[in-house]
């Protein structure tokens, strides 16, 4: 019989994976305390914890902007809250051993890659991938060409897509190495989670993630050049007008480093120094949140204003890290996802434990035509995209839409690739009316490469709010969850364990404290510029 929340039962999506309940309507084992928790606290109960969830981050600034859509009467742009949906989805320990072997994997195959394509080019002249493939892509950086990073990192932060198809395998979506967005809201949504809802914890033991500013400044510190004790690592944002400040912002506190702009930055005699009120200060390693084409416009767009010039001359000479290195972008592409499996086997030997979504090449003519004919059933993306910006899913489209995109993608078969549609699995979600109803899915782990790599359990779990949509990015009305991971240990008779809150690592001295107790003023000058 299925599960009483509300005055309806939950209902499971036919054709689809549910993580909590079975296909009759069950609460699977993992998930029984966490549903009779729920129903114990109620729709009444969860709906006030939503607003205050709404109000603290409107009040903290943990926002987002929906694109297209978030304008008043007055037509100005207004932040919205970003929405985080109170029912947590949850995974044994079992599975995450499989999913952080899965992503360690593949990670140290495409560190092996990026290495290779600027320097040796084994997989090339191995016939693995071909080269006019990899240099036709739009983040191949020809001026990191034979440039060795410190540490021979260039994948230092990671956050690679998984979902889980309709048989309950995790499937690698695509790669994200480039500069992967939203741990900040991992973290945040767990504070959140344990503020608000602390007695939906009792029961589990779930993995705590706040170690993760101090994981990332451990592997930036690893890489750094020079031999310092004590090395300098800043966190370089292009500024307040850049849709992810606010994470920029949140690292830099909770790593309690100096937030940059390249106003601050300045290169001489191939060392670059941060400005202070005490005068120049070298800089060892940055984290840099902006792409490769605005970091220096003497060698990549000169009509940047967010770069600093001579930059890669400091780069080059080996005096700084950028993390993620320069030219990491080429493991960003969709089209090179295609080929991550035979980097494994061809730099590890070994086979891989996350399978790609099976994918087509369309610059492969017969490829093309076998897509072309089948565009009602496949999902058909561009290759130097991402968000989910001009995502394509034919079973929902109008034959209009379908000829259009026929049309795109006859005019530059190279610009796109085609995949076999995922049947995203579904989370119980509290929809408008406070009832629990299937919402698809999608989950980004984050992992640190410093001396070796570390996988934060857990990670973004994004929701896609709307019923039946795929789409899950907050952009285009997606929401997030928090995602637990439980610990192996066993709680005793069933008694009820008090919930793991999150710590945060001391922010900088004039932010003491989280920012959950205050400091509206001081978040508002940041995203202000001031």
């Amino acid at each position: 019989m299925a599960t009483e929340y509300t005055a309806a039962p939950y209902a499971p999506a036919d054709g689809f994976y549910d993580e909590l309940f079975d296909a009759s309507g069950g609460a699977r084992p993992h998930a029984e305390t966490l549903v009779s928790r729920l129903e114990r606290l109620g729709a009444g109960e969860l709906a006030a914890a939503g607003r205050r969830r709404d109000a603290i981050f409107m009040q903290q600034g943990i926002t987002f902007d929906l694109t297209g859509a978030a304008e008043a009467a007055d037509g100005e742009l207004r932040d919205r809250p970003f929405p985080l949906d109170l029912v947590p989805r949850i995974l044994p320990a079992d599975e995450w051993t499989v999913i952080k072997r899965g992503l360690a994997q593949r990670i140290r195959a495409l560190n092996r890659f990026v290495d290779d394509v600027y320097h040796a080019r084994e997989i090339v002249e191995a016939g693995v991938v071909p080269w006019e493939m990899i240099v036709s892509r739009s983040h191949f950086a020809r001026p990191a060409y034979g440039i060795r990073p410190p540490g021979d990192v260039y994948c230092h932060v990671a956050g690679c897509d998984l979902v889980r198809d309709a048989d309950g395998r995790w499937k690698v979506l695509e790669d994200n190495v480039r500069t992967p967005s939203g741990i900040s809201y991992v973290l945040e949504n767990r504070l959140a989670m344990t503020r608000l809802v602390p007695g939906l914890f009792a029961g589990y033991h779930v993995r705590p993630v706040d170690n993760y500013p101090a994981l990332l400044l451990s592997a930036l510190r690893a890489v750094a050049p020079g031999g310092d004790d004590e090395p300098t690592v800043v966190v370089w944002s292009p500024g307040p007008a850049n849709s992810a400040y606010f994470e920029h912002a949140f690292l830099a506190r909770t790593m309690g480093v100096e937030l940059v702009e390249a106003s601050d930055l300045v290169v001489r005699d191939e060392v670059c120094y941060m400005r202070t009120t005490s005068g120049l200060a070298r800089v060892h390693t940055i984290y840099r949140r902006l792409d490769d084409d605005f970091i220096d416009p003497l060698e990549f767009r000169s009509d940047s204003l967010l770069g600093v010039p001579g930059l890669m001359r400091a780069y080059r000479a080996g005096t700084l890290a950028l993390a993620n290195a320069v030219g990491t972008g080429v493991a960003d592409d969709k089209a090179i996802y295609h080929w991550v499996p035979e980097m494994i086997r061809f730099y590890l030997g070994e086979e891989p434990i996350l399978d790609n979504v099976e994918t087509y090449l369309l610059s492969d003519p017969e490829r093309l035509a076998y897509v072309l004919e089948r565009l009602d059933r496949l999902v058909v993306k561009p290759t130097g995209e991402s968000g989910g910006k001009g995502v394509f899913i034919g079973p929902r489209a109008t034959d209009a839409e379908i000829a259009a995109q026929a049309e795109l993608i006859r005019a530059d078969p190279r610009r796109w690739i085609a995949q076999e549609l995922v049947h995203l699995s579904t989370v119980p979600t509290l929809d408008s009316s406070g009832a629990l109803a299937p919402r698809h899915v999608d989950l980004r782990p984050f992992a640190v490469f410093g001396e070796d790599i570390s996988i934060v359990p857990g990670g973004l779990t994004r929701v896609a709010l709307r019923p039946g949509s795929m789409i899950v990015n907050s952009s285009q009305g997606g929401g997030s969850k928090d995602t637990w991971i439980l610990d192996e240990e066993v709680v005793p008779d069933g008694r009820p364990l008090p919930p793991r809150r999150a710590t945060v690592p001391p922010p900088l001295p004039d932010l003491r404290q989280s920012s959950w107790t205050g400091q509206q003023e001081q978040q508002q000058q940041e995203r202000s510029g001031g």
